[in-house]
Protein backbone atom coordinates (compact mmCIF):
# COMPACT_ATOMS: atom_id res chain seq x y z
CA UNK A 1 0.00 0.00 0.00
CA UNK A 2 1.48 3.28 -1.53
CA UNK A 3 1.83 6.14 2.14
CA UNK A 4 -0.86 8.03 2.07
CA UNK A 5 -0.54 11.90 1.76
CA UNK A 6 -2.85 13.91 3.53
CA UNK A 7 -6.16 13.74 2.75
CA UNK A 8 -7.16 17.34 4.15
CA UNK A 9 -5.41 19.81 2.15
CA UNK A 10 -6.85 21.94 -0.59
CA UNK A 11 -4.43 24.13 -1.74
CA UNK A 12 -5.34 27.72 -2.83
CA UNK A 13 -4.90 26.85 -6.74
CA UNK A 14 -6.78 23.98 -6.86
CA UNK A 15 -9.89 25.29 -4.92
CA UNK A 16 -10.12 28.27 -7.13
CA UNK A 17 -9.53 25.81 -10.20
CA UNK A 18 -12.68 23.68 -8.67
CA UNK A 19 -14.66 26.50 -8.30
CA UNK A 20 -14.48 27.39 -11.83
CA UNK A 21 -15.50 23.76 -13.15
CA UNK A 22 -18.92 24.44 -11.07
CA UNK A 23 -19.57 27.58 -12.32
CA UNK A 24 -19.44 29.00 -9.23
CA UNK A 25 -21.11 32.38 -9.61
CA UNK A 26 -18.83 35.87 -9.21
CA UNK A 27 -19.96 37.13 -5.92
CA UNK A 28 -19.13 33.66 -4.58
CA UNK A 29 -15.82 33.35 -5.69
CA UNK A 30 -15.14 36.72 -4.22
CA UNK A 31 -16.26 35.54 -0.65
CA UNK A 32 -14.10 32.56 -1.21
CA UNK A 33 -11.22 34.60 -2.47
CA UNK A 34 -11.68 36.65 1.03
CA UNK A 35 -11.78 33.63 2.87
CA UNK A 36 -8.76 32.59 1.59
CA UNK A 37 -7.29 35.45 2.44
CA UNK A 38 -8.38 35.61 6.24
CA UNK A 39 -7.81 31.90 6.25
CA UNK A 40 -3.98 32.64 5.05
CA UNK A 41 -3.68 35.26 7.75
CA UNK A 42 -4.34 33.23 10.64
CA UNK A 43 -2.58 30.41 9.48
CA UNK A 44 0.57 32.75 9.59
CA UNK A 45 -0.69 33.62 13.11
CA UNK A 46 -1.06 30.46 14.38
CA UNK A 47 1.26 29.00 16.90
CA UNK A 48 2.01 25.75 18.24
CA UNK A 49 -0.80 22.87 18.90
CA UNK A 50 0.74 20.50 21.84
CA UNK A 51 -1.58 17.59 23.23
CA UNK A 52 -5.05 16.12 22.42
CA UNK A 53 -8.59 17.70 22.15
CA UNK A 54 -11.27 16.96 20.22
CA UNK A 55 -14.85 19.38 19.99
CA UNK A 56 -18.05 17.51 19.50
CA UNK A 57 -20.94 18.84 17.84
CA UNK A 58 -24.21 17.44 19.24
CA UNK A 59 -26.96 19.41 16.81
CA UNK A 60 -30.95 18.59 17.71
CA UNK A 61 -32.23 19.43 14.60
CA UNK A 62 -35.91 20.45 14.27
CA UNK A 63 -35.83 23.13 16.80
CA UNK A 64 -35.74 21.74 20.23
CA UNK A 65 -38.34 23.66 22.64
CA UNK A 66 -35.95 24.84 25.30
CA UNK A 67 -38.92 26.45 27.42
CA UNK A 68 -39.58 23.04 28.27
CA UNK A 69 -35.95 21.36 28.37
CA UNK A 70 -34.28 24.03 31.02
CA UNK A 71 -37.46 25.23 33.23
CA UNK A 72 -37.39 27.51 36.56
CA UNK A 73 -38.61 26.60 39.79
CA UNK A 74 -38.77 29.33 42.13
CA UNK A 75 -42.12 30.43 42.99
CA UNK A 76 -43.19 33.25 41.28
CA UNK A 77 -41.10 32.31 37.99
CA UNK A 78 -42.71 29.04 38.00
CA UNK A 79 -46.13 30.47 38.08
CA UNK A 80 -45.71 32.40 35.27
CA UNK A 81 -44.26 29.65 33.33
CA UNK A 82 -47.45 27.76 34.44
CA UNK A 83 -49.78 30.05 33.21
CA UNK A 84 -48.27 31.20 29.75
CA UNK A 85 -47.14 27.81 28.99
CA UNK A 86 -50.89 25.92 29.15
CA UNK A 87 -51.35 23.02 27.97
CA UNK A 88 -47.44 22.27 27.34
CA UNK A 89 -46.67 22.93 31.54
CA UNK A 90 -45.52 20.07 32.92
CA UNK A 91 -45.61 19.80 36.83
CA UNK A 92 -43.08 20.55 39.17
CA UNK A 93 -43.24 17.62 40.89
CA UNK A 94 -42.01 15.68 37.67
CA UNK A 95 -39.29 17.66 37.16
CA UNK A 96 -35.75 17.20 37.81
CA UNK A 97 -34.20 19.89 39.89
CA UNK A 98 -30.50 21.18 39.26
CA UNK A 99 -28.41 19.96 42.72
CA UNK A 100 -24.87 21.72 44.10
CA UNK A 101 -23.88 18.11 44.35
CA UNK A 102 -24.09 14.39 43.93
CA UNK A 103 -24.65 13.81 47.72
CA UNK A 104 -28.70 13.38 48.34
CA UNK A 105 -29.29 16.49 50.46
CA UNK A 106 -27.56 18.53 48.08
CA UNK A 107 -28.92 21.53 48.14
CA UNK A 108 -30.83 22.90 44.66
CA UNK A 109 -28.29 25.48 42.38
CA UNK A 110 -29.50 28.84 42.14
CA UNK A 111 -28.02 30.99 38.98
CA UNK A 112 -27.05 34.64 39.20
CA UNK A 113 -30.72 35.74 38.77
CA UNK A 114 -31.67 34.20 41.76
CA UNK A 115 -33.71 31.14 40.05
CA UNK A 116 -33.53 27.49 41.22
CA UNK A 117 -33.39 25.42 38.03
CA UNK A 118 -34.81 21.92 36.97
CA UNK A 119 -34.55 19.59 33.79
CA UNK A 120 -37.02 17.96 31.80
CA UNK A 121 -38.53 14.29 33.25
CA UNK A 122 -36.52 12.64 30.60
CA UNK A 123 -33.23 13.44 31.07
CA UNK A 124 -32.15 12.25 34.08
CA UNK A 125 -28.67 11.54 33.03
CA UNK A 126 -27.61 15.11 32.24
CA UNK A 127 -29.10 15.37 35.82
CA UNK A 128 -26.44 13.26 37.41
CA UNK A 129 -23.77 14.87 35.12
CA UNK A 130 -24.84 18.78 35.87
CA UNK A 131 -24.32 17.64 40.11
CA UNK A 132 -20.69 15.58 38.99
CA UNK A 133 -19.76 18.94 37.70
CA UNK A 134 -18.95 18.23 34.17
CA UNK A 135 -21.97 19.96 32.24
CA UNK A 136 -22.32 23.66 32.11
CA UNK A 137 -25.52 25.11 30.80
CA UNK A 138 -25.31 28.76 28.37
CA UNK A 139 -28.97 30.31 28.63
CA UNK A 140 -31.02 32.22 25.50
CA UNK A 141 -27.87 31.68 22.82
CA UNK A 142 -28.75 32.53 19.21
CA UNK A 143 -28.14 33.48 16.02
CA UNK A 144 -27.54 37.34 16.69
CA UNK A 145 -26.15 39.96 14.15
CA UNK A 146 -25.50 42.36 17.28
CA UNK A 147 -26.43 43.15 20.36
CA UNK A 148 -30.44 43.91 20.01
CA UNK A 149 -33.28 44.71 21.95
CA UNK A 150 -37.36 44.47 21.63
CA UNK A 151 -37.29 48.12 20.43
CA UNK A 152 -34.74 47.53 17.74
CA UNK A 153 -35.83 44.44 17.02
CA UNK A 154 -39.32 45.69 16.67
CA UNK A 155 -38.12 48.23 14.13
CA UNK A 156 -37.76 45.54 11.60
CA UNK A 157 -34.46 46.56 10.57
CA UNK A 158 -31.79 44.59 9.01
CA UNK A 159 -29.29 46.11 11.14
CA UNK A 160 -30.47 43.76 13.85
CA UNK A 161 -32.42 40.61 12.52
CA UNK A 162 -30.81 38.46 10.94
CA UNK A 163 -32.35 37.17 7.25
CA UNK A 164 -35.28 34.53 7.46
CA UNK A 165 -35.42 34.50 11.07
CA UNK A 166 -37.35 31.53 11.82
CA UNK A 167 -36.97 29.27 8.66
CA UNK A 168 -34.86 26.22 9.54
CA UNK A 169 -32.67 25.97 7.12
CA UNK A 170 -31.68 29.47 6.98
CA UNK A 171 -31.18 29.14 11.18
CA UNK A 172 -29.27 26.08 10.53
CA UNK A 173 -27.33 27.85 8.11
CA UNK A 174 -26.35 30.56 10.48
CA UNK A 175 -25.80 28.39 13.49
CA UNK A 176 -23.33 26.70 11.99
CA UNK A 177 -21.79 29.82 10.06
CA UNK A 178 -22.45 31.85 13.31
CA UNK A 179 -21.89 34.55 10.18
CA UNK A 180 -26.33 35.47 10.08
CA UNK A 181 -25.92 38.67 8.02
CA UNK A 182 -23.19 37.45 5.65
CA UNK A 183 -23.88 34.89 2.55
CA UNK A 184 -22.38 31.51 4.01
CA UNK A 185 -19.43 30.19 2.56
CA UNK A 186 -17.72 27.91 5.62
CA UNK A 187 -18.95 26.33 9.01
CA UNK A 188 -17.11 27.64 11.91
CA UNK A 189 -16.29 24.19 12.71
CA UNK A 190 -14.21 24.63 9.13
CA UNK A 191 -12.75 27.80 9.73
CA UNK A 192 -11.11 26.28 13.31
CA UNK A 193 -9.78 23.62 11.31
CA UNK A 194 -8.49 25.89 8.44
CA UNK A 195 -6.89 27.91 11.04
CA UNK A 196 -5.41 25.19 12.99
CA UNK A 197 -4.58 21.74 11.02
CA UNK A 198 -1.62 22.12 9.73
CA UNK A 199 0.10 23.22 12.74
CA UNK A 200 -1.81 20.28 14.64
CA UNK A 201 -2.12 17.47 12.73
CA UNK A 202 1.06 17.80 10.51
CA UNK A 203 1.01 14.59 9.62
CA UNK A 204 -2.97 13.33 10.40
CA UNK A 205 -4.41 10.29 8.56
CA UNK A 206 -7.67 11.58 8.35
CA UNK A 207 -9.25 14.41 8.00
CA UNK A 208 -9.46 16.70 11.33
CA UNK A 209 -13.41 17.23 10.26
CA UNK A 210 -15.14 14.26 10.75
CA UNK A 211 -19.21 13.62 10.18
CA UNK A 212 -21.31 10.84 11.93
CA UNK A 213 -24.48 12.38 9.92
CA UNK A 214 -22.97 13.68 6.55
CA UNK A 215 -22.18 16.86 5.18
CA UNK A 216 -23.43 19.43 6.87
CA UNK A 217 -22.84 23.21 7.18
CA UNK A 218 -20.47 23.53 10.45
CA UNK A 219 -17.36 21.27 9.01
CA UNK A 220 -17.26 23.17 5.63
CA UNK A 221 -14.22 24.70 5.33
CA UNK A 222 -11.90 26.23 2.64
CA UNK A 223 -8.66 23.77 3.48
CA UNK A 224 -9.87 21.26 5.29
CA UNK A 225 -12.71 18.86 3.56
CA UNK A 226 -15.27 17.24 6.10
CA UNK A 227 -14.84 12.99 5.85
CA UNK A 228 -18.06 10.89 6.06
CA UNK A 229 -18.11 8.17 8.41
CA UNK A 230 -20.92 5.79 8.95
CA UNK A 231 -21.44 4.42 12.79
CA UNK A 232 -20.00 1.19 11.13
CA UNK A 233 -16.97 2.77 10.37
CA UNK A 234 -15.86 3.84 6.37
CA UNK A 235 -17.49 2.84 3.57
CA UNK A 236 -15.40 1.17 1.60
CA UNK A 237 -15.34 -0.89 -1.64
CA UNK A 238 -15.73 -4.74 -1.23
CA UNK A 239 -14.72 -7.47 -3.53
CA UNK A 240 -11.21 -8.87 -5.26
CA UNK A 241 -10.95 -5.52 -7.62
CA UNK A 242 -7.85 -6.06 -9.13
CA UNK A 243 -7.93 -10.12 -10.22
CA UNK A 244 -12.07 -10.73 -10.39
CA UNK A 245 -13.39 -10.53 -13.72
CA UNK A 246 -17.20 -8.26 -13.52
CA UNK A 247 -17.19 -4.98 -15.10
CA UNK A 248 -16.85 -3.17 -11.87
CA UNK A 249 -13.62 -5.04 -11.52
CA UNK A 250 -11.98 -3.96 -14.90
CA UNK A 251 -13.58 -0.45 -14.50
CA UNK A 252 -11.43 0.14 -10.79
CA UNK A 253 -8.25 -1.58 -12.37
CA UNK A 254 -8.62 0.99 -15.02
CA UNK A 255 -9.07 3.82 -12.48
CA UNK A 256 -6.26 2.54 -10.50
CA UNK A 257 -4.01 2.02 -12.86
CA UNK A 258 -0.12 3.31 -12.50
CA UNK A 259 -0.44 5.46 -15.21
CA UNK A 260 -3.03 7.61 -17.26
CA UNK A 261 -2.32 9.37 -20.81
CA UNK A 262 -4.24 12.27 -19.47
CA UNK A 263 -3.36 14.33 -16.50
CA UNK A 264 -7.27 14.39 -14.93
CA UNK A 265 -7.42 10.96 -15.10
CA UNK A 266 -4.73 10.64 -13.38
CA UNK A 267 -5.47 12.58 -10.52
CA UNK A 268 -8.63 11.04 -9.93
CA UNK A 269 -7.17 7.48 -9.78
CA UNK A 270 -5.08 9.68 -7.08
CA UNK A 271 -8.20 10.56 -5.33
CA UNK A 272 -9.71 7.17 -5.29
CA UNK A 273 -6.90 5.36 -4.27
CA UNK A 274 -6.64 7.26 -1.43
CA UNK A 275 -9.68 7.82 -0.72
CA UNK A 276 -9.79 3.96 -0.33
CA UNK A 277 -6.60 3.72 1.25
CA UNK A 278 -7.94 5.81 4.41
CA UNK A 279 -11.31 4.28 4.59
CA UNK A 280 -8.90 0.83 5.32
CA UNK A 281 -6.89 2.28 8.20
CA UNK A 282 -9.77 3.90 9.65
CA UNK A 283 -11.38 0.80 10.08
CA UNK A 284 -8.38 -1.09 10.97
CA UNK A 285 -7.79 1.35 14.15
CA UNK A 286 -10.97 1.40 15.30
CA UNK A 287 -11.16 -2.03 15.46
CA UNK A 288 -9.68 -2.12 18.88
CA UNK A 289 -12.66 -1.05 20.00
CA UNK A 290 -15.50 -3.46 18.18
CA UNK A 291 -17.71 -4.65 20.40
CA UNK A 292 -19.34 -8.73 20.06
CA UNK A 293 -22.33 -6.96 18.03
CA UNK A 294 -20.33 -4.57 16.01
CA UNK A 295 -19.13 -5.20 12.41
CA UNK A 296 -16.49 -7.05 12.01
CA UNK A 297 -17.35 -8.03 15.84
CA UNK A 298 -14.59 -7.90 18.04
CA UNK A 299 -13.96 -8.09 22.02
CA UNK A 300 -14.40 -4.41 23.71
CA UNK A 301 -16.79 -3.81 26.34
CA UNK A 302 -18.06 -0.58 27.27
CA UNK A 303 -18.63 0.03 30.66
CA UNK A 304 -21.56 2.13 30.12
CA UNK A 305 -23.28 0.41 27.23
CA UNK A 306 -24.37 3.28 24.26
CA UNK A 307 -28.10 3.64 23.58
CA UNK A 308 -28.90 1.49 20.21
CA UNK A 309 -30.29 4.49 19.08
CA UNK A 310 -29.48 6.28 15.71
CA UNK A 311 -27.76 8.75 18.39
CA UNK A 312 -26.10 6.87 20.54
CA UNK A 313 -24.46 4.44 17.20
CA UNK A 314 -22.84 7.82 16.42
CA UNK A 315 -21.54 8.80 19.50
CA UNK A 316 -20.10 5.47 19.82
CA UNK A 317 -18.27 5.42 16.63
CA UNK A 318 -16.83 8.57 17.54
CA UNK A 319 -15.84 7.41 21.11
CA UNK A 320 -13.83 4.60 18.87
CA UNK A 321 -11.91 7.58 16.66
CA UNK A 322 -10.87 9.35 19.50
CA UNK A 323 -9.60 5.82 20.77
CA UNK A 324 -7.36 5.65 17.61
CA UNK A 325 -6.20 9.01 17.70
CA UNK A 326 -2.58 8.17 18.65
CA UNK A 327 0.88 8.12 16.36
CA UNK A 328 0.30 4.30 15.27
CA UNK A 329 -3.67 5.28 14.35
CA UNK A 330 -5.10 8.72 13.16
CA UNK A 331 -1.82 10.65 14.39
CA UNK A 332 -4.07 13.34 15.53
CA UNK A 333 -3.78 16.01 17.78
CA UNK A 334 -6.81 17.90 17.26
CA UNK A 335 -10.27 16.77 15.93
CA UNK A 336 -13.68 18.19 15.09
CA UNK A 337 -16.49 15.66 15.46
CA UNK A 338 -20.43 16.37 14.43
CA UNK A 339 -23.46 14.23 15.13
CA UNK A 340 -27.36 14.88 14.83
CA UNK A 341 -30.73 14.13 15.84
CA UNK A 342 -33.94 14.70 14.13
CA UNK A 343 -37.48 15.21 15.22
CA UNK A 344 -37.50 18.38 17.72
CA UNK A 345 -40.16 20.04 14.63
CA UNK A 346 -42.80 19.83 17.21
CA UNK A 347 -45.55 21.82 15.68
CA UNK A 348 -47.62 18.57 16.73
CA UNK A 349 -46.84 15.95 19.37
CA UNK A 350 -44.87 17.57 21.67
CA UNK A 351 -46.52 16.13 24.23
CA UNK A 352 -48.76 12.97 24.85
CA UNK A 353 -52.30 13.69 23.59
CA UNK A 354 -53.80 10.29 23.88
CA UNK A 355 -54.37 7.89 25.05
CA UNK A 356 -54.76 10.12 28.27
CA UNK A 357 -53.31 13.74 28.18
CA UNK A 358 -50.16 14.05 30.00
CA UNK A 359 -47.39 16.87 29.29
CA UNK A 360 -44.79 14.71 30.74
CA UNK A 361 -44.43 12.33 28.18
CA UNK A 362 -44.53 12.79 23.97
CA UNK A 363 -42.17 13.17 21.40
CA UNK A 364 -39.92 15.76 23.40
CA UNK A 365 -39.21 13.98 26.27
CA UNK A 366 -38.16 10.80 23.75
CA UNK A 367 -35.82 12.66 21.94
CA UNK A 368 -34.87 14.45 25.52
CA UNK A 369 -34.22 11.17 26.69
CA UNK A 370 -32.27 9.73 24.08
CA UNK A 371 -30.07 12.94 24.11
CA UNK A 372 -29.43 12.67 28.14
CA UNK A 373 -28.44 8.63 27.69
CA UNK A 374 -26.54 9.12 25.11
CA UNK A 375 -24.34 12.52 26.77
CA UNK A 376 -23.70 10.27 29.77
CA UNK A 377 -22.47 7.19 27.79
CA UNK A 378 -20.23 9.58 25.57
CA UNK A 379 -18.44 11.04 28.92
CA UNK A 380 -18.42 7.39 30.77
CA UNK A 381 -16.84 6.43 27.64
CA UNK A 382 -14.08 9.30 27.48
CA UNK A 383 -13.38 8.48 31.12
CA UNK A 384 -13.07 4.66 30.32
CA UNK A 385 -10.71 5.75 27.70
CA UNK A 386 -8.46 7.38 30.45
CA UNK A 387 -7.74 3.83 31.69
CA UNK A 388 -4.75 2.20 29.58
CA UNK A 389 -5.45 -1.18 28.79
CA UNK A 390 -4.16 -3.85 26.02
CA UNK A 391 -6.47 -2.54 23.87
CA UNK A 392 -6.09 1.29 24.75
CA UNK A 393 -2.00 1.78 25.30
CA UNK A 394 -2.61 5.58 25.13
CA UNK A 395 -4.40 6.97 28.20
CA UNK A 396 -7.38 9.60 27.42
CA UNK A 397 -6.20 12.64 29.52
CA UNK A 398 -10.11 13.78 31.10
CA UNK A 399 -9.97 17.62 29.74
CA UNK A 400 -9.51 16.19 26.50
CA UNK A 401 -12.88 16.38 24.73
CA UNK A 402 -15.71 18.71 25.20
CA UNK A 403 -19.42 18.12 23.32
CA UNK A 404 -21.52 21.10 22.58
CA UNK A 405 -25.67 20.70 21.79
CA UNK A 406 -26.87 23.19 18.75
CA UNK A 407 -30.15 23.46 17.51
CA UNK A 408 -32.10 25.73 14.94
CA UNK A 409 -33.98 27.62 17.36
CA UNK A 410 -36.17 27.19 19.99
CA UNK A 411 -40.00 27.42 20.69
CA UNK A 412 -42.38 29.69 21.21
CA UNK A 413 -43.36 30.23 25.09
CA UNK A 414 -47.13 29.99 24.41
CA UNK A 415 -49.00 26.60 23.00
CA UNK A 416 -50.37 26.25 19.42
CA UNK A 417 -52.84 23.59 21.27
CA UNK A 418 -50.87 20.73 19.63
CA UNK A 419 -47.36 21.93 20.62
CA UNK A 420 -45.00 24.81 19.90
CA UNK A 421 -44.09 27.12 16.81
CA UNK A 422 -40.58 28.13 15.82
CA UNK A 423 -39.27 31.23 18.21
CA UNK A 424 -35.19 32.44 18.71
CA UNK A 425 -33.29 31.99 21.91
CA UNK A 426 -32.43 28.54 22.97
CA UNK A 427 -30.56 27.15 26.12
CA UNK A 428 -27.75 24.89 25.76
CA UNK A 429 -25.33 22.16 27.09
CA UNK A 430 -22.09 21.88 27.14
CA UNK A 431 -19.86 18.77 28.47
CA UNK A 432 -16.50 17.21 29.11
CA UNK A 433 -13.73 17.22 31.82
CA UNK A 434 -12.73 20.97 30.67
CA UNK A 435 -15.84 21.77 31.40
CA UNK A 436 -16.90 24.51 34.32
CA UNK A 437 -19.57 22.36 34.85
CA UNK A 438 -22.40 22.76 37.45
CA UNK A 439 -22.85 26.15 36.94
CA UNK A 440 -25.00 27.84 34.65
CA UNK A 441 -24.26 31.06 32.01
CA UNK A 442 -26.04 34.07 30.43
CA UNK A 443 -29.42 34.94 31.46
CA UNK A 444 -33.21 33.42 31.72
CA UNK A 445 -35.40 35.50 29.61
CA UNK A 446 -37.52 37.80 31.54
CA UNK A 447 -41.24 35.39 31.66
CA UNK A 448 -43.24 38.04 30.43
CA UNK A 449 -45.44 38.04 26.73
CA UNK A 450 -44.78 40.93 25.07
CA UNK A 451 -41.67 41.67 28.13
CA UNK A 452 -38.32 42.88 27.14
CA UNK A 453 -37.10 39.96 25.37
CA UNK A 454 -39.97 39.00 23.86
CA UNK A 455 -40.15 38.97 19.92
CA UNK A 456 -43.55 39.65 20.23
CA UNK A 457 -46.26 38.52 21.96
CA UNK A 458 -45.86 34.85 22.11
CA UNK A 459 -42.56 34.17 23.99
CA UNK A 460 -40.03 33.72 20.84
CA UNK A 461 -37.04 35.22 23.17
CA UNK A 462 -34.86 37.43 21.76
CA UNK A 463 -30.99 35.96 22.47
CA UNK A 464 -29.34 38.00 25.12
CA UNK A 465 -25.60 35.34 24.12
CA UNK A 466 -24.25 35.20 20.72
CA UNK A 467 -23.79 32.10 18.61
CA UNK A 468 -20.19 34.20 18.27
CA UNK A 469 -19.48 34.48 21.85
CA UNK A 470 -20.93 30.61 22.31
CA UNK A 471 -18.44 29.58 19.43
CA UNK A 472 -15.13 31.86 20.03
CA UNK A 473 -15.24 30.50 24.14
CA UNK A 474 -15.18 26.76 22.16
CA UNK A 475 -12.58 27.77 19.96
CA UNK A 476 -10.39 29.37 22.55
CA UNK A 477 -10.16 26.53 24.73
CA UNK A 478 -9.71 23.90 21.20
CA UNK A 479 -6.27 26.40 20.99
CA UNK A 480 -7.57 29.38 18.39
CA UNK A 481 -5.18 32.44 19.29
CA UNK A 482 -6.97 35.41 20.15
CA UNK A 483 -5.26 37.42 17.27
CA UNK A 484 -7.45 34.73 14.82
CA UNK A 485 -10.74 34.78 16.44
CA UNK A 486 -11.57 38.11 14.10
CA UNK A 487 -11.07 36.11 11.22
CA UNK A 488 -13.02 33.18 12.68
CA UNK A 489 -15.92 35.12 13.66
CA UNK A 490 -16.09 38.27 12.02
CA UNK A 491 -18.58 39.50 13.87
CA UNK A 492 -17.35 39.34 17.26
CA UNK A 493 -16.08 42.23 18.18
CA UNK A 494 -19.76 43.64 18.01
CA UNK A 495 -20.38 41.82 21.24
CA UNK A 496 -18.92 42.77 25.04
CA UNK A 497 -16.98 39.41 25.72
CA UNK A 498 -15.54 37.02 23.56
CA UNK A 499 -15.51 34.43 26.55
CA UNK A 500 -18.31 33.03 28.24
CA UNK A 501 -16.11 31.54 31.20
CA UNK A 502 -18.00 28.25 31.00
CA UNK A 503 -14.86 26.48 29.66
CA UNK A 504 -11.85 25.82 32.57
Amino acid sequence: MKPISSPNILTRRSFLSRAAYTGVAASAAAHTIRDLRLINTAMAAQGPVTGYKALVCLFMAGGNDANNMLIPTDTSTFEKYTAIRGNMAMPLSSLLRLKTGTSGGAPDYMDSDGHTLALNPGMTKVQQLFAEKKVAIVKNVGTLVRPTTRAQYLANSKFYRPPQLFSHSDQVTQWQTSVPDQPPVTGWGGRVADVINSVANPSGNISMSVSLNGANTFQIGNVVSQYHVSTTGAVTLSGNLMTGTGARARVMRDILGLSHPNLQRTAYSQVVERAIQTGELLNTNVQATAMATDTPPGTWVWNTPFPTTTLGSQMKMIARLIQARGPSGFNMNRQIFYCQIGGFDTHAGQVQFTPTFDSTLGTQRNLLSDVSECMFAFQRAMEQLNTVTAANPIPLPLNSVTTFTASDFARTFISNSQGTDHAWGSHHFVMGGAVNGGETFGSMPTFALSGPDDTASNGGWIPTTAVDQHAATLAKWFGVDSSEMANIFPNLSRFSSSDLGFML
